[in-house]
């Protein structure tokens, strides 16, 4: 690989690295995950989560959240876990021009991690202590 192409996909690897996943989650929280049924694992396990789990449940299968929010409901305060979505974006770009009797061609490559402004994917809806909704948004 040339050094041109490591200086474009390093970003790329070092993003991927810093993602956890709900394999990586359920090591760090064994003890936790284990006393928890089948059919809870196998969903935490693929990373989903469905009305009924735990806060701690929910962290292990999506991890932390982005954001929190409090709402007031008819039934009380619901807490509001917001997941944004964290991929790194490759954008590439050819450009071409001239003048005075030449032509130039230009290409360049870009690997944006966005920042706090990323698209929200889900919104996961708890009410006293259990999620009541899950809402994927995109």
């Amino acid at each position: 690989m040339n050094p041109k192409s490591l200086l474009v996909f390093l970003p790329v690897l070092v993003l991927a690295g810093c993602a956890t996943t709900p394999a990586e989650r359920i090591d760090r929280n064994h003890a936790a995950y284990a006393s928890w049924p089948p059919d809870v694992q196998a969903r935490v396990k693929a990373g989903e989560v469905v009305p009924g789990f735990t806060r701690a449940q929910v962290r292990v299968a999506l991890g932390e959240p982005d954001h929190v929010v409090e709402s007031t409901t008819e039934n009380g305060t619901a807490e509001i876990w917001i997941y944004r979505d964290h991929r790194p974006r490759i954008s590439v770009g050819v450009g071409v021009g001239g003048g005075g009797g030449s032509t130039r061609v230009g290409a360049s490559t870009m690997v944006s991690t966005g920042g706090h402004y990323r698209d929200e994917v889900m919104r996961v809806v708890f009410e006293g202590g259990r999620v009541t909704e899950v809402e994927k948004t995109k």
